[in-house]
């Protein structure tokens, strides 16, 4: 699979509108390669260099696998999303401490079984469903400095 972003490519910045001090909204994303057998997608989007260990951004899930798309700000048909780091559902934007650029890795699973995940769900919840159900995955990750 692959999964990319008409407003960032890879290893490269993330703009300033999709950060949490801004519009806060979640970047338009664009997937191809998703495996047949697949019947649920779900993302998870996590900053490895926050100072108290990997914070989670965004979690959905329940994306229906015929999807191949996400405007910047939309909500997947059908999906759920889980809490993050910040205690909130949905997407949370990059906000790292002034002056430190960090690493946003967002992460695409296509789940050969369905996960079953309910609104606020945890990040381990998804992380479960994908290391036991992942038919393939895609990461896209973007640098992000205030």
């Amino acid at each position: 699979m692959e999964l990319r972003s008409s407003a960032f490519t890879n290893n490269a910045p993330i703009p300033a509108r999709f950060g949490r001090d801004s519009e806060t909204l979640s970047p338009p994303l664009q997937w191809s390669g998703v495996p047949n057998e697949a019947v649920e997608l779900v993302l998870i989007c996590e900053d490895p260099d926050a100072p108290r260990g990997t914070f989670v951004h965004w979690l959905v899930g329940g994306i229906a696998p015929v999807d191949a798309a996400l405007d910047a700000g939309q909500t997947p048909a059908g999906s759920v999303f889980g809490r993050n780091d910040f205690g909130n559902t949905g997407w949370d934007g990059p906000q790292p401490p002034p002056g430190a650029a960090h690493r946003y890795y967002l992460r695409l699973y296509a789940l050969n079984a369905a996960a079953n995940l309910r609104s606020g769900f945890e990040a381990d919840q998804l992380r479960r469903a994908a290391e036991s159900n992942q038919a393939d995955s895609a990461t896209l990750m973007g640098l992000f400095r205030r």
